[in-house]
């Protein structure tokens, strides 16, 4: 900082909104990770009290410590009702909950806000990350502009450029164009740099228009030549490696095991639409053996698994519900989802885990379900349009992964059952009705009919090759959704749960036989394993995934509608699976009887250092902008002791020794009178030094006469020094300045480094004695020059020596 007063008027005024408006406009990046109506309080909040701060400090002339204790004063107080509401009274008033909040966000919100999906919303302390860079960046700029010279001033500009990469790294995809905002605010800054330092000349406008016209045309021609279709680079891509379902086995490998405990309560929901089903899992690639979720992270598929935040953005339309659910003896990570969610809201520590797919519906909890877990769901239940509404319409422009070793038997299938129909609905729909009629239900258990589990290549070829089709859910629907790939129809498979008074066989809007006639349906339903069920789901266009229930009911077995007789049942011939293209390796997990226990998550792939640097860099924002106050405070003065010290004339540079003696002496509280000769500060400095400690007060003051009585040898005496004398004193200040550093604590010597008190002192000088200073000769004087030079130095002297 300068020693200069603080910049004041409507200069003053000016350039303060020119720097806060130009931070706004740079902060502008992180409003779609919160939502525009959350994120501008907080930025709006910082803004106005760091650059309060700053004009304040100015006004009162405070020094660097004492700004950033009023910004940390500031943060602590105002921060809640901007940067944590949730925790405060009223939204306004601050309580303990929010000191903890405001103190742990400013290291832990880097990262929450990185790893959730946005919007983020107001929840918890995520917007301490825009509050805390509104709050430092307008200070910073602020406080630069209004208390340095104005060649010093005009680097304020630079705080707001610094600031807008920052905010896009930390922003999404879907942010404004980082490109044209940074040309705009650069070309902002340059202009409003020009005319603070008082560069801005008229003749300059036009060279300067032409250099702009070039750049922008050239960033906005040749940019995408050279970027092309590159995604851009934002950090919350980078910092946490997504969820990743094919470290898990198949959700589907798991539905006989379900089936198995039919009298275990899984998990109860209450909320629940009538009707509305309960999602498990959606799964979209087929490898021969099992369906299971894509783990390649498309947006379209189904593998993107990300963090959410306070809300989830959908498009889906229908009635909307809030769901409760409760976890009982239900195990894995796959956590039950009732149509598209809003919001989930789960108890506990647990929430930091949910990972959600916005392509499905589906969600999953990376540190597994337990008994007891609650959660919260606000959802929207897309409606189930008839075969009448969706019509004609084709099938959506969606990626689904490729099957691979599908068997024969499904294409001769599905193209027998699907030769006369028409449009895609209808192709659909006959296969669902060819399976459903055609088939017999049995899980293969106890008393029921032989049906082996399984879904792949093996069991299907089985299924529709054999002389009895005989399975359950598991696989009927493998076997339709195979049949409408190999018709062209983007199809998935889905496992969740349907409610017994929901089930098909009971007549749909007819009553279950468990409910009485006209009784009411329960607010609560619990779900065991006996309600687990699987369909297909086939994207048409404009009306999204449609379901298809393609299980026979669950009373069409094969003992009392097949001719086969029930007593001696005829066994099923497994046909030999058609040969594939190439092997397959089965998984390693049995798919026929899957484990209980999820496998350990693999490690980060990333190397060491690599992640090191990354959460380094994540903690090392913050702290950089609050010391960078102090950082520029040494810098000045490392630069004003460097001018002093390689000053060309050996005069000035033992004149600039001494000034730096006393410039020390005053951040170190040590005070001297401005009238005093060298040898008179000298005494005062000792006389200030009797409390120090004794041998170091002493050694302090007998160098520091030394060097006075030196300097005003160099000054008034005769002769030019050689530039071995300055070389000489200035080794002398370095010795001197050692010595005072060793009788002073350690805390008082640092707080001297960031110290402002030699800056004031030198602007209280400068107004109370402006010609004090004396101007040195440089070289003896012969003749009448010799004559005036004396008559100069004598004045020089008695203005030395005058006594106020």
């Amino acid at each position: 900082m300068s020693a200069l007063a603080p910049r004041a008027g409507w200069r003053a005024a000016v350039d303060v909104l020119v720097l806060v408006a130009a931070l706004a406009a740079a902060l502008v990046p992180l409003a779609p990770v919160y939502g525009a109506s959350a994120a501008a309080p907080a930025i709006a909040g910082g803004l106005v009290l760091g650059s309060g701060v700053a004009v304040l400090g100015a006004l009162r002339r405070w020094s660097a410590i004492t700004v950033v204790a009023g910004l940390v004063l500031a943060y602590l107080v105002c921060g809640g009702a901007f940067a944590a509401p949730s925790t405060t009274v009223a939204g306004v008033l601050p309580t303990l909950g929010t000191f903890s909040s405001l103190v742990a966000g400013a290291a832990t919100s880097w990262k929450q806000m990185l790893t959730l999906q946005p919007p983020l919303g107001a929840a918890s302390n995520f917007l301490v990350v825009p509050f805390l860079l509104a709050l430092a960046g307008s200070a910073t700029a602020v406080a630069l502009t209004l208390r340095a010279r104005p060649a010093v001033a005009a680097v304020a500009a630079v705080v707001p450029v610094a600031v807008l990469p920052l905010a896009v790294l930390l922003g999404s995809r879907t942010t404004v164009a980082p490109v044209a905002g940074g040309v705009a605010l650069g070309l902002a800054m340059l202009g409003w740099a020009a005319w603070r330092s008082g560069a801005l000349r008229a003749r300059r406008v036009a060279a300067v228009s032409s250099m702009v016209v070039l750049t922008v045309a050239g960033g906005l021609l040749g940019g995408p030549v050279v970027v092309g279709d590159t995604p851009r680079f934002v950090l919350r891509d980078e910092l946490v490696p997504p969820f990743d379902p094919s470290d898990y086995p198949s959700p589907l490998s798991a539905f006989r095991k379900h089936v198995k405990d039919e009298d275990v309560a899984l998990f109860t929901v209450r909320g629940l639409p009538p009707g509305a089903r309960v999602r498990l899992a959606t799964m979209d690639r087929f490898d021969g053996v099992v369906w299971n979720v894509a783990g390649d992270g498309s947006a379209a598929a189904s593998g993107e698994y990300r963090r959410v935040g306070q809300s989830i953005e959908t498009t889906a339309r229908g009635e909307r519900a809030r769901v409760e659910v409760e976890v009982h003896d239900l195990t894995g990570v796959w956590l039950p989802t009732v149509g598209q969610a809003r919001a989930v809201d789960v108890d506990g520590s647990a929430a930091a885990d949910v990972r959600y797919n916005d392509a499905t519906g589906s969600a999953v909890l990376t540190s597994g379900l337990r008994p007891g877990l609650a959660y919260t769901l606000d959802v929207v239940i897309p409606d189930e349009p008839s075969d009448e509404v969706i019509g004609d319409a084709s099938t959506a422009s969606v990626v689904v992964p490729t099957a691979v070793a599908v068997p024969d038997a499904v294409a001769v299938a599905a193209a027998s059952v699907a030769r006369d129909a028409g449009t895609p609905v209808e192709i659909a729909r006959s296969l669902q009705k060819a399976l459903a009629e055609d088939g017999f239900f049995s899980h293969g258990l106890g008393g029921d009919y032989p049906s082996l589990s399984g879904h792949g290549a093996d069991r299907l070829t089985s299924l529709l090759g054999g002389d009895l089709m005989v399975g359950d859910g598991e696989q009927y629907a493998s076997a339709m959704a195979l049949m409408a790939r190999q018709m062209g129809l983007p199809s998935r498979v889905v496992m969740g749960f349907v409610a017994s008074q929901d089930r098909e066989e009971d007549g749909a809007g007819q009553p279950s036989s468990e409910d009485e006639e006209g009784a009411e349906p329960s607010d609560e339903v619990t779900y065991t394993g006996d309600d687990v069920e699987a369909w297909v789901e086939i994207a048409f266009e404009g009306h999204g995934w449609v379901a298809f229930d393609p299980t026979p009911p669950r009373t069409q077995t094969p003992h009392e509608d097949s001719t086969t007789s029930p007593s001696d049942p005829e066994p099923q011939v497994v046909q030999p699976p058609p040969p594939v293209p190439e092997p397959e390796s089965p998984p390693e997990d049995d798919t026929e009887q899957p484990q209980a226990q999820d496998p350990e998550a693999a490690p980060d792939a990333r190397p060491l250092w690599l992640r090191v640097a990354i959460v380094a860099g994540a903690v090392a924002v913050p702290l950089l902008l609050l010391a960078l106050p102090f950082l520029l405070v040494v810098a000045v003065k490392l630069r004003r002791r460097r001018r002093r010290r390689t000053s060309p004339d050996p005069v000035a540079s033992v004149a600039g020794g001494w000034d730096e003696v006393l410039d020390v002496a005053h951040d170190l509280g040590l005070a001297t009178s401005p009238l005093a000769t060298r040898r008179e500060t000298a005494r005062t400095l000792a006389g200030a030094l009797d409390d120090a400690r004794a041998r170091s007060g002493d050694r302090v003051a007998a160098v520091v006469r030394v060097l006075a009585e030196e300097a005003d040898a160099v000054v008034f005496g005769p002769g030019a020094p050689g530039e071995n004398v300055a070389t000489a004193y200035w080794a002398r200040v370095d010795a001197a300045l050692s010595h005072l550093r060793a009788s002073v604590s350690r805390r008082r010597w640092w707080r001297a480094r960031v110290s402002l008190a030699s800056a004031r002192e030198r602007r209280r000088r400068a107004r109370t004695s402006p010609s004090a200073r004396p101007m040195p000769r440089s070289r003896p004087q012969h003749g009448p020059a010799a004559a005036t030079h004396e008559s100069r130095t004598r004045t020089l002297v008695d203005q030395e020596v005058r006594i106020p």
